[in-house]
């Protein structure tokens, strides 16, 4: 399938989706709104990788969010019934921060390289993802504050616990542009690479490392430490050995101690994909 916004290619069990509008800054613009949950949605749903890379052409990963979706829908409703409109507006939202939380809830890591401006809306989808990693050019934006308005797809739930709450604040109060050294000391960033160049290719190495471990593991960890982030200790523990006692795979851990003595790749079975029923 191809895409308006961005293009993608699987190879090697890695899902590389890269946006494709460098003219625009890969500003957000409604097609991508829906095409970005249907493409992970397909590759989590239909276990088509082991990792999902996301990265950018041109100058920046994104400019955020295109004028265009402030005028399609919801948001350009007419004003004489406030309350109907503010309805319509709430659902319209929601469907928008459902787009980024397919990146939280797809059953593989997620991996952003990001280059360039990460701005507004793009802090929200690199705070979805499991892990960042940015070129030293790269700077990160909560702008919603500088145009009169509340970021609203994700950042707040997601960025202060990613940094902390002082950072999260400051970022979004000043909506000050926090570079790459310091995006990296607050902990928003895993690493810093030298050019966008050394970026992808350290991003892709480290998509290579997760893809030759048991899938069932690795979507096991991903599972575990997203709720373990919402939910106290004791509940985390108990549902760790919930999962273990359904899900431990006896036949993986068998097969990376013999591909170890037999000093070769592990062969592990990939996720079932999920099948729709009614």
């Amino acid at each position: 399938m191809t895409y308006s916004c961005f293009n993608l290619d699987i190879q090697d069990a890695i899902a590389h989706l890269r946006f494709s509008r460098p003219d625009k800054f890969n500003s957000f613009t409604p097609e991508f709104w829906r095409e970005l949950p249907d493409a992970v949605n397909d590759i989590s749903n239909n276990a088509k990788a082991r990792v999902i890379v996301l990265s950018a052409e041109g100058k920046h990963f994104t400019a955020g969010m295109d004028i265009s979706v402030f005028m399609e829908g919801a948001l350009d409703a007419p004003t004489e019934n406030r309350e109907v409109a503010a309805e319509a507006l709430r659902f319209h939202v929601k469907m928008l921060q459902d787009t980024f939380s397919a990146l939280e809830n797809a059953r593989q890591p997620v991996l952003a390289a990001i280059q360039g401006g990460a701005v507004g809306a793009g802090v929200d989808l690199a705070t979805a993802c499991d892990c960042r990693y940015a070129s030293a050019d790269a700077f990160f934006c909560v702008q919603e504050t500088a145009i009169g308005m509340t970021a609203d797809v994700g950042s707040f739930p997601r960025l202060a616990k990613i940094t902390n709450e002082g950072w999260a604040r400051q970022m979004a109060y000043t909506a000050e542009r926090i570079p790459a050294a310091k995006a990296k000391e607050i902990g928003l960033v895993n690493e810093v690479f030298d050019t966008p160049e050394a970026l992808l290719n350290g991003v892709m190495e480290i998509a290579r490392k997760i893809a030759v471990h048991s899938p069932l593991a690795v979507t096991g960890c991903k599972r575990l430490i997203n709720y373990s982030r919402d939910h106290s200790t004791s509940d985390t523990l108990d549902y760790i050995a919930l999962w273990n006692s359904a899900m431990l795979s006896l036949d993986d851990i068998k097969e990376s101690y013999i591909a170890k003595s037999e000093k070769r790749a592990p062969n592990f079975s990939d996720l079932t994909p999920i099948k729709e029923t009614l």
